[in-house]
């Protein structure tokens, strides 16, 4: 997801998006462990969006 998607959503769906790419980051880890994936960077990817929807949660606090 890009920063400007990001900003467009509401607290709730911050929260729901990242329990979903928490999942999808934990599978993904899950399934490299076992078998090499096709294209590792998808890791990094999801990760970043994990830290990118979490900072969006914490400005959004103050």
């Amino acid at each position: 997801m890009k920063q400007s998607e990001i900003k467009e959503l509401s607290v709730t769906e911050l929260q729901e998006k990242l329990g979903e790419f928490n999942k999808s980051y934990a599978d993904l880890k899950m399934a490299h462990a076992i078998t090499p994936l096709e294209n590792p960077l998808q890791l990094r990817q999801v990760r970043r969006t994990i830290a990118r929807l979490a900072t969006e949660l914490t400005k959004r606090e103050f």
